[in-house]
């Protein structure tokens, strides 16, 4: 590896109109590559080839019941035995590098049976550099080419290892088992492992090369250096934002070496060796399961049954652009571990990620300079005024922190509008609040609270002018409200609110009709205090041509929201947002509401509550 040097020319960059217009949290499903090892042996009896190329993205694998038959797969790129290491780096792995550069994750995962060339396609040789120093390199080069001023980069590296259910550190090897942990925001981390900065591609190979060396590997009767360990090595990219609103932007690199699954009949495994051998077998089956519960849209992924899941939690269903490059052997003895590598790479393209945008906001008066700060002598100590008198600073208006005549005037404005209403929101305060140091989906909700809430005022106001205005009318007339009729000797006294709704009830522009119930019993009120309640025989039924907008509207979420859009609806949590959605990818969009409860878990009955508690709800967001 040292003393090669990969030209950074060839890489391809994204121009900034194509970055903006490609949505940065759209979800992206796991791309999935094959590479065909080249044949080694005769080619002559169970060395003769079973796997076959159609073409750049399809290849065709003979069925072992029909030799007359083949059966053909399908993927984001197939590389023959003739493709080079350049080919697999630049057609599959280079472009998902950019995201590191917006704050997002990305995976790249080596999988497929002993035997198959994973090692060699992450590695490669010293003339052959494989995808981890291409890779390490030219996000090397691109955070030099993207640092400036007001921007700044920094690269950090770790190196740990899966050894038999064990969470082994690589760059400070010892015998502790590292536990992996999830933070609030549902990260994966692995608390004490060694992190080391790097600078340049020297720094990377000073640490990465005697690190490699403290792997597990073992001969086999299959291969002369079998990998007995899963090998992950993790690369974090930080980008500080030098211009207000000061943010910090992280993302991860995760490389992948898996471990074979093997054939203990085959590979003559014992002792030690098997016991690897079980556990490696394991967590690949773990792996396969996590693949089909995620395909399946199942409520619970058992990621935590395993070590290697519980580490890939972001790669698969998780933040992360994911790839997989799932190496096969082409020779007819390995036709079975190439059968299954296939099935399961045919499986993992199906699997749906929703990478985001990793950032931070930074206190802005971390970032303002003190003026004393550079003076010699005792005064140099002294805190900045600001720091002694906060309350007593007036707090710049964000507008002159920024030079508003090279902004695009729609920014502009927006930048404007969020200041006068953090100016008006103050009111008689000494101080305003930091909205514009809470993150942007806070203050968007905070905004549109505050004007739905001015409205609701506006209306109410209104409302209560009109009502006035008529009970003064009916006292110069002699007239008293409208009271549905009742038995004698039950006085019915409705409240004010209610009885002016009764009376424009009848109106064409009106929500809500009220109407007499037809028929049935009346019941007698006996409980103290059913004199002051509404009658029990008028009923309130909402316009159909208003219940059907509604349904419409409701309809429209079910069809095509996100999850976090289902769960935004009334009696639908996580479980059964997850449950539309893969209903959803399996038969299709919902004709209407009411088929709701063609989905599993859902009956009839919670329909109708979940239909009864929707539609007033949704009215409001009527266009």
């Amino acid at each position: 590896m040292q003393g090669s040097h990969i030209s950074m020319k060839s890489y391809q960059r994204l121009s900034r109109y194509e970055a903006q217009r490609t949505p940065s949290n759209a979800p992206a499903r796991v791309r999935v590559c094959v590479r065909l090892r080249p044949s080694v042996g005769t080619g002559e009896g169970k060395e003769a080839p079973c796997v076959r190329g159609v073409d750049s993205c399809s290849l065709e694998i003979l069925n072992v019941r029909n030799n007359m038959e083949t059966m053909k797969y399908k993927f984001d790129a197939y590389y023959s035995a003739t493709a080079t290491q350049y080919d697999v780096y630049m057609g599959s792995v280079q472009p998902i590098l950019h995201h590191l550069l917006e704050g997002q994750n990305a995976s790249i995962l080596a999988y497929g049976p002993t035997g198959a060339g994973k090692t060699y396609t992450m590695l490669g040789s010293p003339e052959q550099p494989g995808v981890i120093p291409r890779a390490v390199q030219n996000l090397l080069q691109m955070t030099r080419d993207a640092s400036g001023d007001q921007r700044k980069y920094s690269v950090s590296m770790s190196y740990l290892e899966i050894y038999q259910e064990k969470v082994l550190d690589l760059l400070e090897p010892s015998l502790r088992d590292l536990p992996i942990r999830e933070d609030q925001n549902h990260h994966i981390l692995v608390p004490g492992l060694t992190e080391r900065e790097i600078t340049s591609f020297s720094d990377f190979e000073k640490h990465f090369l005697p690190a490699s060396s403290n792997r597990t590997v073992a001969s086999t009767q299959l291969n002369n250096r079998s990998s007995r360990s899963h090998a992950v090595l993790l690369v974090y990219v930080s980008q500080t934002r030098g211009w207000p609103p000061y943010a910090q932007r992280a993302a991860k690199l995760c490389l992948i070496d898996l471990a074979g699954s093997e054939d203990n009949r085959r590979t003559g495994n014992r002792g030690v060796r098997l016991k690897e051998s079980g556990a490696i077998n394991t967590s690949l089956f773990v792996l396969s399961k996590v693949v089909d519960a995620l395909n399946k849209g199942l409520p619970r992924v058992p990621y935590r049954d395993s070590k290697l899941t519980r580490l890939l939690q972001d790669s698969l269903g998780g933040s992360a652009h994911s790839l997989i490059i799932a190496n096969i052997a082409p020779e007819r003895k390995y036709y079975f571990e190439t059968l299954t590598s296939l099935n399961f790479a045919a499986k993992s393209k199906q699997v749906v990620n929703k990478p985001f945008t990793q950032e931070t906001l930074l206190d802005v008066a971390s970032k303002r300079p003190c003026p004393s700060s550079s003076d010699a002598g005792p005064e140099a100590k002294r805190p900045c005024p600001e720091e002694e008198q906060p309350s007593l600073v007036e707090e710049k208006p964000f507008s002159s922190l920024l030079p508003m005549e090279n902004l695009e005037p729609a920014l502009a404005e927006k930048l404007l509008h969020l200041e006068a209403l953090e100016t008006q929101q103050a009111g008689a305060e000494s101080c305003a609040l930091p909205l514009l140091n809470t993150p942007r989906s806070e203050r968007l909700e905070f905004r549109r609270l505050l004007e739905e809430t001015r409205r609701e005022l506006q209306r109410l106001k209104k409302k209560q002018l009109e009502m006035e205005t008529k009970v003064l009318q009916d006292k110069e007339h002699g007239r008293g409200s409208w009271v549905p009729a009742k038995r004698q000797g039950t006085a019915v006294v409705l409240p004010f609110q209610q009885v002016q709704h009764l009376e424009n009830s009848e109106n064409e522009d009106s929500i809500i009709i009220v109407k007499q119930k037809k028929g049935g019993r009346k019941k007698k009120d006996s409980a103290p205090g059913s004199e002051n309640k509404v009658p029990s025989e008028w009923e309130m039924v909402l316009q159909p041509e208003l219940m059907a907008r509604t349904k419409e509207n409701i309809l429209a979420i079910l069809n095509t929201g996100s999850v976090k859009d289902l769960m935004a609806l009334h009696q639908i949590g996580k479980k059964k947002a997850n449950r539309i959605v893969a209903w959803r990818g399996e038969h299709g969009s919902f004709e209407k509401v009411e088929d709701l409860g063609k989905v599993e878990g859902i009956s009839a009955k919670q329909v109708a509550s979940f239909l009864k508690v929707n539609i007033l709800t949704n009215i409001g967001n009527l266009q």
